[in-house]
């Protein structure tokens, strides 16, 4: 007699007989399983997003489906942190701009410009970021299967960046995996605790792209390797496929978005310009796409600090080209007037201390000096854009000293030669600075920020340029920087607010050592590299006038389907 087989309510239903009549019987329906291969084929890694919000019930789905990953002894060690916040997006999109440029800079030269040419940009556009984090602090040894491959939970936590890319596909949305972080710095960026890994950031939102194939591969970084190549059988043999090639050697998502929009329209291949094109997108999706006019400000400070031979010229030129560019006849002036800028020349006063011996200012001069910068960036950035220049012998050792304290950097890393300097006065300069550094080592028992380190380490002009762009920021207006000593104060006010540096344009890369470091840390890409030891913000004017060539191109060139409405 045979009798009926219990069916259990919860678990496998199907019987033995059962599988082993139909061993594919746990296949989807071809035309399912053709769509899950279809959703495969065409993930892409997103970089261009819409502004659009995601639904919160869409998220869920996309995130349940991340859920629903396999990890290793059912751990489950995934965390997902959405971040909608656009301060948060702004200071992470900064943290991953500066990395691109590190890592630029660490290629070979072609390959270095080829990846500062691709569009890795979507932090700031995209409407959700999302930090998908692994929950490490279960030792290996407790999780079954983590005791021989202790990074198990790594992998299983990468699967589930999987299943959410691969769902997020399927609901029409894009993602962008960006690592482009120093760890520490995205950890800390999202307060993860000891213990806790971040896999990266990343972006979703609906994608302002629809590439039929993967980007670096339409951009000929690299192509996909046949299947036979990646397969290997039995063992790893003499036919195996080579060592991979190692090519080792930063405004409102809406507005980012339709001025790029707008660039789209015109008749010439989608950035035409290069880094130029960039930099006119940053204008427009601040709102200032009629801009014709600018302003340069030309602040002048004083230092004690040239009396102690870091300098070849004397503390008096100060005073004289200052003279000079009252009587509209010193280069920076010059410079503004042949790019159609006005000029605003401020005289900020001397420094107190040498920076060796004491103290450059007061805190009260500092606080004094930030609001009479701030006063003056909001007026001119109503006028258009404004251009940061500076006067000061001496002050490179200032913005050295700074560069040091500010980026926990050594001497030798931001000590170059300055204008006109020898060997014996580069020794002197550093000697300086190192005796500088000391001594605010031992007298600070707890960390500091600009503020104090402005009035530790600084100048006159640095706490005046630094309000300068915190104002011109304030007003909404974009900022081109000159050199290594504006480009110091921008990045005392980035550190002071980290959405300035999304208002930034670096006019130029000067022949200061550190230069190139402080524009990397605040993720900007530079539009000339002359090579330049002017001062006075020759480089910024030359570069404002080539910006504003640019948005007039932008303006006036021919369009493929009109100009939008």
């Amino acid at each position: 007699m045979t009798w009926p087989r219990p069916v259990p309510v919860i678990g496998d239903i199907t019987t033995a007989a059962q599988r082993d009549a139909t061993p594919d019987g746990w296949a989807f329906a071809p035309p399912e399983r053709d769509v899950f291969y279809d959703i495969v084929r065409s993930r892409r890694d997103i970089r261009r997003f819409r502004p659009d919000d995601v639904p919160d019930e869409t998220l869920r789905r996309v995130l349940t489906a991340a859920h629903n990953a396999p990890s290793v002894g059912h751990s489950q060690p995934w965390r997902f942190i959405t971040v909608r916040e656009a301060a948060t997006r702004e200071r992470a999109a900064w943290l991953a701009d500066r990395e691109r440029l590190a890592q630029a800079a660490l290629m070979e030269p072609e390959a270095g410009r080829h990846l500062l040419d691709l569009q890795l940009e979507g932090i700031r556009e995209a409407p959700v970021g999302i930090v998908v984090c692994c929950d490490r602090r279960t030792p290996g040894a407790g999780v079954l299967g983590r005791a021989t491959f202790d990074d198990a939970d790594m992998w299983s936590c990468a699967c589930a960046i999987q299943n959410l890319w691969l769902a997020a596909r399927a609901e029409g949305l894009g993602v962008g995996w960006v690592t482009l972080f120093e760890p520490t710095d995205l950890a800390d960026l999202v307060g993860l605790p000891d213990g806790v890994r971040s896999l990266g950031w990343l972006c979703l939102g609906w994608p302002d792209e629809r590439p039929p194939e993967p980007g670096l591969e339409r951009f000929g970084w690299s192509e996909r390797q046949p299947l036979e190549d990646v397969v290997l059988h039995e063992r790893w043999g003499a036919t195996a496929p080579d060592a991979p090639v190692s090519r080792l050697r930063a405004p409102n998502p809406t507005d980012v978005v339709h001025a790029r929009d707008e660039s789209d329209t015109l008749l010439t291949p989608p950035g035409s310009l290069g880094v130029l094109d960039r930099a006119i997108d940053r204008v427009v999706a601040l709102g200032h796409a009629d801009l014709v006019h600018g302003t340069l400000i030309m602040v002048a400070g004083d230092h004690p600090v040239a009396d102690l031979g870091v300098s070849a010229f004397q503390r008096h030129v100060t005073a004289d080209v200052v003279a000079a560019a009252q009587a509209g006849e010193a280069v920076g002036v010059v410079a503004a007037r042949a790019a159609g800028l006005s000029v605003v020349i401020v005289d900020a006063g001397a420094s107190g201390g040498d920076l060796l011996h004491s103290d450059a200012l007061s805190l009260d001069d500092v606080d004094r000096l930030l609001a009479g910068g701030v006063s003056t960036g909001v007026a001119a950035a109503r006028k258009g854009l404004v251009v940061t220049g500076e006067v000061g012998i001496g002050n490179t050792t200032v913005a050295s000293a700074l560069c040091a304290a500010l980026l926990g950097l050594s001497v030798n890393d931001v000590v170059g030669l300055g204008s006109s300097a020898n060997s014996a006065m580069l020794v002197r300069k550093r000697a300086v600075i190192q005796g500088a550094l000391d001594r605010v080592a031992a007298t600070t028992t707890t960390p500091t920020g600009p503020r104090e380190l402005l009035v530790q380490l600084g100048g006159p002009e640095f706490a005046y340029l630094t309000g300068v762009v915190l104002g011109a920021v304030q007003a909404g207006q974009v900022v081109v920087l000159d050199g290594f000593a504006t480009s110091v104060a921008a990045l005392c006010a980035a550190m002071f607010e980290p959405a300035v540096v999304s208002h930034l344009i670096a006019g130029q890369r000067s022949r200061e050592k550190a230069h190139a470091i402080v524009l990397e840390r605040l993720g900007l890409e530079p539009l000339l590299d002359l090579r330049l030891r002017s001062g006075e913000g020759v480089g910024g004017c030359l570069a404002a006038q080539m910006l504003l060539c640019g948005l007039t191109i932008r303006r006036e060139s021919a369009r493929t389907g009109g100009r939008r409405p």
